[in-house]
């Protein structure tokens, strides 16, 4: 009697991953823009994780991609914080854990810069979020801004924080000591967009697009 035919294997599609040190404000915004752009996906993930440091984020990410299909890609999200929080030696040693296989989308001081620069360009550094909440204009900007802010950001508000943070990070590498490589050394600085840009790409290519 000859053998029932298997069935190929279904080559499964791959997924993006992202962890995020905070609990609300990174979420909320990254799964409003993966809802917005992609609404329905699954395979553009904002994952749980209890890890808050810079190193535990990026292990987590890469234990995930040790236990998952080839292709899956991992994001980690977090902030620069201040010196006495999150040391330069921390931040270094974070990075060189993601090597090749994590990527890091980093705000100097706190997220709260990536906000503001959907309303205006800045260059002004901050020493903790605190100090960017009382010293910006963000609160005057987003007068009912709180960590659990759900607010909805418009394209043309995104795109605006995208060309500021270029021009930024620019103005902030040009005027910083030469020695300073890193973006945990570029006070301010922020790569969200890139994250974003990320997102965008991959789904364009994995994810149906609204009609």
């Amino acid at each position: 009697m000859p053998k029932p035919k298997q069935r190929p294997a279904r080559k499964l599609s791959p997924v993006l991953h992202i962890l995020c040190e905070g609990t609300k404000t990174e979420p909320y915004y990254l799964g409003q823009y993966i809802h917005e752009h992609f609404p329905g996906t699954k395979l553009i993930r904002i994952e749980k994780t209890p890890k808050r440091t810079p190193k535990e984020l990026v292990a987590a990410a890469r234990e995930i991609l040790r236990c998952a299909p080839e292709g899956d890609i991992a994001w980690v999200v977090y902030d620069r914080e201040s010196p006495t929080k999150y040391s330069d030696s921390l931040h270094a040693a974070a990075r060189q854990k993601a090597g090749g296989k994590v990527q890091i989308a980093l705000s100097n001081v706190c997220f709260e810069v990536w906000l503001l620069l959907h309303f205006q360009g800045t260059c002004k550094a901050h020493d903790s979020c605190d100090d960017l909440l009382q010293r910006s204009r963000l609160k005057e900007l987003i007068p009912d801004y709180d960590k659990a802010n759900r607010r909805r950001y418009s394209e043309d508000e995104i795109n605006f924080a995208r060309q500021n943070a270029k021009q930024m990070n620019e103005s902030t590498k040009r005027g910083a000591n030469a020695d300073w490589t890193q973006p945990h050394q570029w006070n301010p600085y922020t790569d969200v967009y890139k994250l974003l840009d990320a997102i965008d790409q991959f789904g364009g290519t994995y994810c149906t697009r609204p009609p």
